[in-house]
């Protein structure tokens, strides 16, 4: 069973192998994807540690070399394997900047202080951040980008954000 905390965060996950010599491919969820083998050894989803000892960025994936790992059967057993780190060994986050976990969770408000949601999710597909708001109301939940102008303002603290969303999409 793996384990999920918010004493642990998600930084990457191991995909398929890449080629015959224990090379598996990664997805990192780090701000720059070659970073994730910068934080030493991070544990799989049952507290064992995986340490990746380089990593190489080509033009559609990340390919990493696993420490102990060199034929391809050991890098096929590997495959779906999540990457975590504690929370403590990660850096200060700097002004105006979140780890996505802080902010699942939060109440989405209005200027107007009214409840508007909650934020279930944050996705990135390529065009940059979005957040995934339930609505108080129920229904199909909405994604919105996470820019200034949706969010101007992001309280971890106090438990919420404040959402400008488009006219009418919450009624």
């Amino acid at each position: 069973m793996e384990q999920e905390d918010n004493e642990r965060l998600l930084l990457g996950e191991i995909g398929a192998p890449q080629g015959l010599k224990g090379e598996v491919r990664v997805r990192s969820y780090t701000q720059d994807p070659a970073a994730i083998a910068g934080y030493g050894a991070l544990e799989d989803g049952r507290g064992g540690l995986i340490e990746i000892e380089s990593v190489r960025v080509t033009p559609k994936v990340l390919i990493a070399r696993i420490k102990g790992v060199a034929t391809r059967e050991a890098a096929e057993a590997l495959v779906h394997t999540k990457l975590y780190i504690e929370r403590a060994r990660l850096p200060e986050r700097e002004e105006d900047e979140w780890y996505h976990i802080d902010l699942i969770g939060l109440a989405a408000i209005g200027r107007d202080g009214e409840p508007i949601g909650t934020v279930v999710g944050v996705h990135n597909f390529g065009a940059g951040d979005l957040i995934e708001i339930k609505p108080v109301s129920g229904g199909a939940t909405a994604l919105l980008p996470f820019t200034r102008d949706t969010v101007p303002e992001v309280d971890v603290e106090g438990g919420h954000l404040t959402l400008v969303p488009p006219e009418g999409l919450f009624e």
